[in-house]
């Protein structure tokens, strides 16, 4: 790496501290380089100097309608976007660092130039090099695909230096990019899983990571687990900004399913249930009731049985070691069976169960 953007050998894992340091002084001053990562190579500015961010467009001949994407070193960065935190919790563990770019609901501190209508585009990517300068700046830094609006992306630091010639301040050679290919692209927040570009990931396989596959177990699936998948999808539904129906919980990747250890399979909610549901504007009549099978259960994320019986009889059911995904619903107490009862039992149990719910509403999304 020199002064001029004339690439250097390509650098095995991190570059030295020198390197870093200069490249982090040449974004500090606002000046534009070229780093490596491992879909194509990027254009590098500093995010938070609105001369920084014209010069990048200059550069690239980008229109001022189209933002850039802010990269970052350590998933930590995410903790400034405030909703939907565990879905995009779940897709930075799998696929982070990697070729996912998210656009989240939400303008972390400093990034409100390349905000669109509250909008953050954030990738963290994973190449040694690139993620050592990240590291090393202390202020944000947005990184563009390295080439002229509507051309391809360059793969190699030889093709950035010929195209680009003495406008970059520098150029830091990683190697030829591992994949040669753009990142996905996914906007997620209240309402919105939207694959925006698709690259490697396609749009089955985000579902199928950022969502769960959730499950409600009580004794005949005829009063408490029916009342907990119904509550379920009201409040998951509220979260995701979207209508408490099975197609559009998919939409984020959610299955909801309630099941009974002693089930008469097509039962319907019992009368009391039904009732009590209906009270809170919720039409239980077409549910009917399901064995928890293991065939069944094994295809689930998580379990949740009404009481520790519950809990206990569902391990039995499954092979070992597929006890994890099993817990009580309510992790203080058992909710009692309101059968029999009248209508204040059912509401009692209703209510129990909603409060239950909401202690779990974060760990989903």
């Amino acid at each position: 790496m020199s002064d001029r953007p004339t690439p250097r050998t390509a650098l095995q894992g991190a570059p030295a501290p020198e390197l870093v340091a200069r490249a982090r002084a040449a974004l500090a001053e606002g000046r534009v380089c070229a780093l490596p990562t491992e879909t194509v190579y990027g254009l590098a500015a500093r995010a938070d100097r609105p001369q920084a961010l014209e010069e990048l467009r200059r550069i690239k001949g980008r229109p001022p309608e189209l933002t850039f994407t802010w990269h970052v070193a350590t998933r930590a960065a995410l903790d400034g976007f405030p909703e939907l935190r565990a879905l995009t919790r779940r897709l930075a563990e799998r696929y982070w660092p990697g070729p996912l770019t998210l656009v989240l609901h939400g303008t972390p501190h400093g990034l409100e130039a390349i905000a669109r209508d509250g909008w953050t585009g954030v990738r963290l990517p994973a190449h040694a090099a690139t993620a050592a300068v990240l590291a090393a700046c202390d202020f944000p830094v947005v990184m563009s695909s390295a080439n002229r609006h509507g051309e391809r992306p360059q793969v190699t630091a030889e093709e950035v230096g010929r195209s680009f010639g003495s406008e970059l301040a520098l150029v830091l050679d990683g190697g030829p990019a591992r994949l040669g290919e753009a990142s996905s692209v996914l906007r997620l927040g209240p309402g919105r899983f939207e694959l925006l570009r698709e690259g490697l990931l396609g749009l089955d396989e985000l579902r199928r990571t950022a969502g769960l596959r959730l499950a409600f177990v009580c004794t005949g699936n005829t009063c408490r687990s029916p009342m907990a998948e119904a509550l379920a999808r009201r409040l998951l539904a509220q979260r995701l900004g979207t209508a408490a129906d099975e197609r559009e919980l998919a939409r984020f990747g959610f299955e909801l399913h309630s099941m009974g250890v002693h089930a008469a399979s097509g039962a319907p909610a019992s009368s009391g249930t039904q009732e009590a549901l209906a009270a809170r504007g919720i039409d239980g009549r077409a549910h009917r009731a399901r064995q928890a099978t293991p065939e069944a259960l094994m295809r689930l994320d998580r379990i949740y049985g009404l009481t520790q019986g519950h809990v206990e009889a569902l391990r039995a059911a499954l092979p070992p070691g597929r006890y994890a995904p099993v817990e009580r619903l309510d992790a203080r107490r058992d909710i009692a069976d309101p059968i029999g009862g009248g209508p204040e039992v059912y509401a009692r149990a209703l209510q129990e169960i909603e409060h239950a719910l909401e202690q779990r509403l974060d760990e989903w999304a």
